[in-house]
This record gives C-alpha cells, structure tokens and sequence, in this order.
C-alpha cells in the first residue's frame, strides 16, 4: 500500500476527533489542517495536491476564501470530494462541483436525533411559556404566574416542513410521545412515503394555515430561500408558533420580526440564523417569547461523534472507489469517476 498518496485535509474544525483517528489508521491517506488565518504558502501547495476537501458546514465560520466556489476549484485540479461536516454544506456551491466534476457529500441523519429533540425541547419551552416565566422571574419581584399561563400541546396540531431524517423524527417524538396530529409538507416525497414517516401530507398554506407550531426541517437550496415570508407568516394562526432547526436564509427575518411586532404569531423557537451568531442587539432577540439558540441543535457529544464517524467513512468509500451513501450531487458520477480513474487508475464501483 503507497504511503500518504491520498490527500485530504479540513479548515479549523472537525466533527469530532474520530475522525482523525480513523483516518490516520489508514497508512495511504495523509490529512492535512488549515487554519482560516493560515498564509497562502502554506496552504496553498495543500490545496493544489488534495483529493478531498472535509468541509465545516457553517458558513460564517469558514474564511470565505475557504468558502468552495468556482474560483476555488480552479485552485484544487485534482479534488474528486467535497465532504461536508454536517446535513448542511452551506459553503459550498454544488452547481460548481458538478461542472467541475467534484463529488459532494454531507453527512444527513449523523444528527437527526439532536436536532429532533432540540426542536421538540424549543416547542415545549414556548407552549408552556418557560422562557417569559424565566425571565420575568429574574427581572421582576412577586410575579403573578396567572399572567403566564401556557398551553399543553397534547392533541394540538403541528406541522413539519420537510420529512427527512429529521422531520420524521419529530414526527415520531410529537406523535407516539405526545399525542399530537402531524402534517407535513415536503414536495420531494409521496404521500405513502409521508404517511409511513407519521406525517399526513398537505399543501404549505394548508400546514400553515391549520398548525399550532410550524418547524422548519428542511435543506437550504434555490426553492426553499425565503420559503417563509410575509405571506406565509399571515397564514399562520395567531396562536402558533414558529420553529426552525434547518438553516437561516429558510425564513424572511425581517418579515418574522414584523409578525412578532404585530402579534400575528404567538412566538418563535430560532436556532438558526442569516448571520450567525446573530449579535445581542438582534432585533428578535428583543423579545420575551422569542427562544434562540446558535445554531447548536445538532451539537451534541453524540451528534459530534457520530458525524464524524460517517464522515470519516465515507471519506474511506470514495478513496477506496466505492459510492459513498450520501451523495448531493449523483449526475456528476459519470464525470467524477473518469477523473477518479485518471487520479488512481481504476474506475469507482
């Protein structure tokens, strides 16, 4: 076995340290670390020479000449994987990828369950007015508990967009533990596949319209940007509440701010956002019935570890020539495997 012919290297951050472990268990592979300060001559001749790039997933943590574009790519000529360290690859434009014959992966389901929990622990939080009883409490003396009387969510309606791994996994938490009726939205999935998954398949404005809490579960692409805007938050009932664990640039916060404002919605449970960490003077992180957190749901000790396991796995699939699980971007493979081919001399199975 050659040593170290198989180049791949991160910026900053890993997934979890797993991943170097397994990795430096393979004596072909080298693994190379950037740092987002790191000169161009240094990092430069890793770029030239690597086959993989394991990418971090949060764009406003990566310097943006790290950011995978066209004009980086021109920068990588023998890059065949763009990896990303989690369900998102935000910093990556696949469009480019697939013209320059990259493959891209991301590493979906590794934290479903966090983030499915995060998003439940954000529902419950908000119907039971934990958050505003929190506050008050620490602000204010003799505080009236009538004037924060929350809401059971037993029986109550809510509705997912987006049924992947995460999606069905509150779906399965909201119905079988707590004995709510699920709808779900998501145009790529039949309404027999949504059914299996818990969820009765409608029409966004049917969703919105008839839910008590909207949770965002779905990618962040063309069709889903600005998904949910002034219209759709008009849809909502004044009761509901919104929530997202998927990506910002999903929801409009300009037009949620504006809902908040006029009290078209109850409140809202943001784990994302289109500037992250948003800054303490955030508009929406002015109100009491509004829960943030920044962009930590998937972050786990469990999440972590198991992302960067399948990372890492996948990582070992394609350097071994095999089709890795989770592909974004499967037109480019007829490309991708010739390149592969002129990279180590056999084609990818």
């Amino acid at each position: 076995m050659s040593v170290n012919n198989k180049r791949v290297f991160y910026v900053k951050y890993l997934a979890n340290p797993i991943y170097i472990d397994i990795l430096k268990a393979r004596p072909d592979v080298r693994l190379d670390r950037i740092e987002n300060e790191s000169p161009e001559d240094f990092y430069a001749p890793i770029l030239s020479a690597a086959h993989v790039y394991q990418i971090g997933a949060a764009r406003d943590e990566l310097a943006p000449h790290f950011h995978v574009d066209a004009a980086f790519l021109k920068r990588t000529p023998k890059l065949l994987l763009v990896s990303s360290n989690g369900a998102g690859f935000d910093p990556v434009d696949v469009e480019a990828c697939t013209d320059a014959g990259v493959l891209v992966v991301n590493q979906s389901g590794g934290n479903a369950h966090s983030v499915a929990e995060h998003a439940l622990a954000m529902m419950l939080t908000l119907s039971k007015r934990i958050i505003q009883s929190d506050r008050r409490l620490r602000r204010e003396r003799d505080v009236n508990r009538n004037e924060l009387v929350g809401n059971e969510v037993e029986g109550k309606t809510i509705g997912i967009i987006g049924l992947g791994n995460v999606g069905r996994r509150i779906a399965a938490l909201c119905k079988g533990l707590l004995g709510m009726t699920v709808l779900a939205y998501d145009p790529y999935l039949s309404a027999e596949v949504m059914a299996e998954r818990g969820g009765e398949k409608v029409e966004l404005d049917e969703l919105l319209r008839r839910a008590d809490f909207v949770s965002i579960s779905c990618p962040l692409n063309k069709g889903s940007r600005n998904m949910i805007s002034v219209r759709e938050f008009a849809l909502m009932q004044p009761h509901a509440y919104f929530i997202t664990t998927a990506r910002g640039f999903i929801h409009d916060e300009d037009a949620l701010l504006q809902a908040l404002r006029d009290k078209r919605i109850a409140g809202a449970g943001l784990d994302v956002w289109s500037k992250e960490p948003p800054p303490p003077e955030h508009p929406l992180l002015q109100f009491d019935n509004v829960l943030a957190s920044p962009h930590t749901a998937g972050v786990t000790i469990e999440a972590r570890q198991n992302m960067g396991r399948i990372a890492a796995e996948q990582v070992l699939d394609v350097l071994d020539g095999k089709r890795p699980p989770r592909v974004i971007n499967p037109e480019v493979w007829p490309r991708y495997a010739e390149r592969f081919k002129q990279a180590f001399g056999v084609m990818p199975g």
